[in-house]
């Protein structure tokens, strides 16, 4: 009997996907600054924040985000930060700075922010998709009761 326990108790248990029960989160970003408000936002996503963590499983919740035109940087980033893309043709490489992108899409800035602290695999790409970014105060989904979470 003795053996039963010990052996038991040193064994590691791994998470799987049909033991997981997903919550949906809304955050503000009013005012928060960017990097910190997007790593804890990958923290729930991914589900670090949670016990059952395991890292090659999706064990984490849906995040939604509202305001996110009002999010902010440090110091002179506002107008230093660039955001770059190619098109893969010659001359195709399109530079926009923070202001501009935040004027036109504010919650690629949020997106670009997250998706670069998920992992770079499959599990990544399907973890970003738990993100729903939203410029203003309302957002679709009142009907998963989301909870009002602070960062």
């Amino acid at each position: 009997m003795k053996k039963a326990i010990e052996k038991s108790l040193k064994a590691t248990h791994f998470t799987h996907n049909d033991e997981v029960n997903k919550k949906w989160y809304v955050v503000d970003a009013n005012g928060k600054t960017l990097g910190r408000f997007a790593s804890e936002v990958a923290k729930i996503i991914w589900g670090k924040n949670s016990p059952k963590f395991t890292p090659n499983v999706d064990t984490g919740d849906f995040v939604i985000v509202i305001n996110a035109e009002k999010v902010r940087l440090t110091g002179k980033r506002e107008s230093l930060k660039e955001y770059k893309h190619h098109s893969l043709y010659p001359g195709g490489q399109k530079i926009k700075t923070f202001k501009e992108l935040i004027a036109s899409h504010p919650d690629k800035v949020i997106t670009k922010a997250v998706k670069g602290m998920l992992p770079k695999t499959k599990l990544g790409s399907k973890l970003i998709t738990k993100l729903k970014v939203y410029a203003g105060e309302t957002h679709p989904h009142s009907a998963q009761n989301p909870i009002v979470k602070n960062i």
